[in-house]
């Protein structure tokens, strides 16, 4: 599974952005899949999740409200649209799968990484 991330870019605080992930080599749709950021000096965390189906979603406290995570398996491509944004959502965001179905939290528990799409959100 390759997974391509996209849309991210500059924005405001009090902006939006929608983010993509495309996956390729096989389908997905029977993946959990979710979204992982990255700030500059700090660990890679959990922001939002959905299983296979796209019926159960988990989102980080830090989030919960202004993004949704969806899915579209005919599209074998996964969204996080993010609103409300402020500058501490400033980070390299990363797609992931994985071959269990559920909507989980831990970053150890999937396989397959994209490589990353870039927000900037300025004050």
């Amino acid at each position: 599974v390759q997974l391509q991330a996209s849309g991210g870019g500059l924005a405001q605080a009090g902006g939006s952005l929608r983010l993509s992930c495309a996956a390729s080599g096989r389908t997905v749709s029977s993946y959990g899949m979710g979204w992982f950021r990255q700030a500059p000096g700090k660990e890679r965390e959990f922001v939002a999740a959905i299983n296979w189906i796209g019926d159960t979603t988990n989102y980080a406290d830090s989030v919960q409200g202004r993004f949704t995570i969806s899915r579209e398996n005919a599209k074998n491509t996964l969204y996080l649209q993010m609103n409300g944004l402020k500058p501490e959502d400033t980070g390299v965001y990363y797609c992931a799968a994985s071959n269990n179905g559920a909507a989980q939290r831990s970053l150890r528990l999937y396989g397959y990484w994209g490589q990353g799409t870039l927000v900037t959100v300025s004050s």
